[in-house]
C-alpha cells in the first residue's frame, strides 16, 4: 500500500516538473518576469526541452544525474525567482500548451560537446609534443 502511494507521488511530481518546464519556457518570454529570472528560466527550459542531454543517459550514474538532480534543482531555483502570482498564471497557461522543443538547448549541448572534443584533441596534441 505504501509503495503505491509512493509511485503516485512520484507520478504527480514528474507531471508537475513537466508543467513547470513549460511554465519556465513561457516565463522566459513574459514581460512581467524579472530579467534574471528570465535568464535562468530560459537556460533551464532550453536544457530540459533539448532533445539530447549534456551527459548521455547510457553513461552509468552520471547519465541520470542531470535528469534526477540538475534539472529539478534548476527548475526549483528558477521558480523561486518568479513572483508567486505570476508563476501561478504561467502554470495555468502551461497546462494549455503542448510540450515545445528547444533548438537553442540542442545547439548549446552540441556546442559544448564539440568544444569538449576540440579541447581534448588540442590537449592530447600538446601532450605529444612534450
Amino acid at each position: 500500500m505504501s509503495e503505491l502511494g509512493t509511485m503516485e507521488r512520484l507520478k504527480v511530481w514528474a507531471r508537475n516538473l513537466k508543467r513547470d518546464v513549460i511554465a519556465l519556457w513561457l516565463a522566459a518570454r513574459d514581460p512581467r518576469v524579472p530579467w534574471y529570472a528570465k535568464a535562468l528560466s530560459a537556460a533551464v527550459a532550453a536544457y530540459a526541452l533539448s532533445p539530447i542531454d549534456l551527459i548521455p543517459d547510457f553513461i552509468p550514474i552520471l547519465g541520470y544525474l542531470d535528469d534526477l538532480l540538475i534539472v529539478p534543482f534548476g527548475i526549483w531555483a528558477a521558480v523561486k525567482l518568479i513572483p508567486e502570482p505570476i508563476m501561478a498564471d504561467l502554470r495555468a497557461k502551461a497546462l494549455e500548451h503542448r510540450k515545445p522543443t528547444s533548438k537553442a538547448g540542442l545547439a548549446a549541448v552540441v556546442f559544448i560537446w564539440l568544444a569538449a572534443i576540440a579541447l581534448t584533441v588540442w590537449f592530447f596534441g600538446l601532450m605529444e609534443r612534450w
